[in-house]
């Protein structure tokens, strides 16, 4: 793999998202429906965990056409994915309600399961709201260095030109931190918190099988993964490029409470709320620039150094 495989500064898209929730139809095997999707490009051992997340929501989502909204998925992460190769998904129907819907999501890679979750869906009703406050006060993504402009003439530890340009322009998103990245050092203080803004690089693409709303919620699926960890890394003051470092997603939770635009910089807000034996705990909340709490996510992850 080599940095033609990632967008240049000058060429930065979404498109590796909307590439990654591009399922074609295929014959069960297993359970009732059955998709396919390609992991996409990355410059580590193995593909990318929020491809199997946010492909496995869009296969979940295609197979509910009363209206439902996704409203929860509870993940497994199995075996590492091969990158740029096909991924199976198939789809269970445990359930159609009046008021909710369950799916069961499998996917399978040279003849093994390595991903499964649990997907439900709801009609929705009348009811009492409440949301989250967000009470940190942060800088506007505005006047936040982008990972290319942070990564210009930062080099060090296991960095390469792929993983840099990955950094930069590979992942669909525009990523800004506060305090600073976690890439080659940790920047700022060692606590357990971090936020990202996020947004894509440009306007995403219409997805064939999904409508605009099923696309822009599979766009927090799929984004979430890449910095979840970090609040863990920051506060054992690791970094991405420390020699020796290997993470993996083991298991993963995420609630929609409502929608909203993801078009626009949306705040990641994250906390570390464990580490031991191995494993980290993270926790995060999307919300909009005028404070709408979008999405809240819970993931463990494996973190072993040397």
């Amino acid at each position: 793999m080599t940095t033609a495989d990632f967008a240049s500064e000058s060429d930065v898209t979404s498109e590796t998202f909307t590439s990654a929730i591009a399922l074609t139809p295929a014959e069960p095997e297993h359970f009732d429906l059955a998709f396919t999707a390609v992991t996409q490009p990355c410059p580590w051992p193995k593909a990318y965990g929020g491809d199997l997340v946010a492909q496995a929501a869009a296969a979940a989502m295609r197979s509910v056409t009363d209206g439902k909204t996704l409203h929860s998925m509870h993940s497994y992460f199995l075996r590492p994915a091969d990158i740029g190769a096909s991924v199976r998904y198939e789809v269970e129907v445990l359930r159609d309600g009046r008021g909710y819907s369950t799916r069961q999501v499998r996917g399978y890679q040279n003849g093994k399961p390595l991903y499964v979750c649990l997907a439900n869906f709801a009609a929705g009703e009348a009811g009492g709201t409440f949301e989250s406050p967000l009470a940190e006060v942060v800088p506007g993504p505005e006047e936040l260095p982008d990972s290319a402009g942070y990564l210009a003439e930062r080099v060090g530890g296991t960095m390469t030109a792929e993983s840099k340009a990955y950094w930069s322009g590979g992942r669909s998103f525009d990523m800004r931190h506060v305090p600073g990245p976690v890439y080659l050092t940790v920047e700022g203080k060692q606590v357990p918190h971090q936020a990202v803004w996020l947004k894509p690089f440009d306007p995403l693409r219409s997805v064939e099988g999904l409508t605009d709303a099923q696309r822009d919620l599979a766009a927090l699926v799929y984004v979430c993964d890449y910095t979840i960890l970090e609040p863990v890394l920051r506060v054992l003051d690791l970094s991405w490029a420390r020699p020796g470092l290997i993470t993996a997603s083991l298991d993963h939770a995420m609630w929609f409470h409502r929608p909203g635009p993801v078009g626009d910089w949306l705040l990641y807000v994250q906390e570390a709320v464990a580490a031991d034996a191995g494993r980290g705990l993270g926790t995060g909340r999307f919300f909009t620039r005028d404070h709408r709490h979008l999405a809240t996510v819970v993931q463990e992850g494996m973190i072993r150094t040397a």
